[in-house]
C-alpha cells in the first residue's frame, strides 16, 4: 500500500481549557508525506507530564490539545520513501516527532536535545498545523522518529518504555552508569522511579528506593525488588547512608530540598534531576564543592537509546507495570496520577476504547 494522498479525519480525546478535561474531539491528521508512517494508534502510556501539560502548568499550553506520547499502534500506510517500516509492523513514537536535523545534537542523535524538535502534541509541526498526540486512533509520524517493538513484546508494556523507560535508560548510559556494583538511589516510585529500579537492577547495582513515607517499602522491595528503602524524613536512618551512593535519579515532579539527598552521595556522585519542576530549586554550595558532587538533569533519551533500551528490556525480560484504562476513564486517571494513585502507569487502551 502506498502513500495516502488526502487527510485523514480522526477522533482523539482533548482538553480544551486549562481544567485539564478531556472530552472526545475530531479532527484532520495531514496527509502521509514521501517520509511518514501512518499509525494505527493501538495504545498509549499516560505520563505526569501529560497532566502539566493539558492544565497549562507551565505557561505554554495551546488548546484543543490531544495528550499521549508513549504511543504503540500498526503501521497502516507507509510513504514512497520509507525504508525502515512497512505495513504491519508494530512500532512506537516518543516526545517528539520533529528536530532540525542539521544541528549538533541532531547530528550527534542527540535530536532530543535540538533547539527546533517538535513535541508530540503541543506543538506546531512544518507544515504549521497543530500536532496532536496519541490519546487519538491515528497518527502520522515521520519514520526518523518512530522505532519498532521487539518481538514478543506487548503493547500495553512497551507504551511506557518509550519515554518512562527511556528517561532512566539515556542518563545511565551518558553518565557511565551502565556496569555493574554500582550503588544508587532513586527518588520517587512512580511511573519513571519504577523503571529507574527494574532497570538499575538489571544492569547489577544495588537499588535503594528514598520515599518521604514508609508507604511503599513493600512495593519497592517484595514487587520491584529493590536492595534497600530509605525514609528521607528519618534523619538516623539518611545519616547512616551519608556518602554512600554512586548516583541518585530525582525522579520528584514537585518542589523538594536538594541538600539531604546531596549529603548521601560519594566523591563524584551525580544527583541526576527528572522531575518537571517550575519552582526553582535551591541548595547551599559547599554541599556540591566537598564532594565534587554534581547536580544534573537528563531530557527523556534519544531514538537511537530508544531501541538500544527496548532491545535491553526484551534482553532482560523487563517490563512495566501498568494498569490499563479505557478513554472515557482518562480524566479519572489523570485525577488519580495527580494523587500518585496507580501502580505505576496508567496505558490507556485505544483501539479498545469508544472514541466518541
Amino acid at each position: 500500500m502506498g502513500t495516502i494522498k488526502a487527510e485523514k479525519t480522526v477522533t482523539g480525546w482533548a482538553a480544551r481549557d486549562s481544567s485539564g478535561v478531556l472530552s472526545p474531539y475530531t479532527y484532520t491528521l495531514r496527509e502521509t508525506g514521501p517520509e511518514d508512517v501512518y499509525i494505527k494508534v493501538t495504545c498509549c502510556g499516560v505520563c505526569h507530564t501529560d497532566i502539566h501539560q493539558v492544565k497549562n502548568d507551565l505557561g505554554m499550553s495551546n488548546y484543543p490539545m490531544v495528550p499521549g506520547h508513549e504511543v504503540v499502534g500498526e503501521v497502516m500506510e507507509v510513504g514512497s520513501e520509507v525504508t525502515k517500516f512497512k505495513v504491519g509492523d508494530i512500532v512506537g513514537a516518543g516526545c517528539i516527532v520533529g528536530s532540525c536535523q542539521h544541528c549538533k545534537p541532531c547530528k550527534s542523535e542527540n535530536e532530543q536535545y535540538c533547539n527546533k524538535k517538535i513535541w508530540s502534541y503541543n506543538d506546531v509541526y512544518t507544515d504549521q498545523k497543530p500536532t496532536q498526540g496519541g490519546f487519538a486512533e491515528a497518527m502520522v509520524v515521520d519514520q526518523k522518529f518512530v522505532v519498532h517493538i521487539p518481538e514478543g513484546m506487548g503493547a500495553e508494556q512497551a507504551a511506557p518504555l518509550l519515554c518512562a523507560g527511556v528517561t532512566i535508560y539515556s542518563p545511565l548510559k551518558h553518565f557511565g552508569l551502565m556496569q555493574s556494583g554500582l550503588k544508587g538511589a532513586i527518588l520517587g516510585l512512580g511511573g519513571v522511579g519504577h523503571m529507574g529500579v527494574k532497570l538499575a537492577k538489571a544492569m547489577g547495582h544495588h537499588v535503594t528506593v528514598v520515599s518521604s513515607s514508609d508507604k511503599k517499602r513493600e512495593e519497592a522491595l517484595a514487587h520491584l525488588g529493590a536492595d534497600d528503602y530509605l525514609v528521607s524524613s528519618d534523619s538516623a536512618k539518611m545519616q547512616e547512608q551519608f556518602d554512600s551512593f554512586d548516583y541518585i535519579i530525582d525522579t520528584i515532579p514537585v518542589f523538594h530540598p536538594l541538600e539531604p539527598y546531596l549529603s548521601l552521595l560519594k566523591l563524584d556522585g551525580k544527583l541526576i534531576l527528572m522531575g518537571v519542576i517550575n519552582t526553582p530549586l535551591q541548595f547551599v554550595s559547599p554541599m556540591v564543592m566537598l564532594g565534587r558532587k554534581c547536580i544534573t538533569g537528563s531530557f527523556i533519551g534519544s531514538i537511537k537509546e530508544t531501541e538500544e533500551m527496548l532491545e535491553f528490556c526484551k534482553e532482560k525480560k523487563l517490563s512495566s507495570t501498568i494498569e490499563t484504562v479505557k478513554l472515557d476513564y482518562i480524566n479519572t486517571a489523570l485525577e488519580r496520577l495527580e494523587k500518585n494513585d496507580v501502580r505505576y502507569r496508567f496505558v490507556v487502551d485505544v483501539v479498545g476504547s469508544k472514541l466518541t
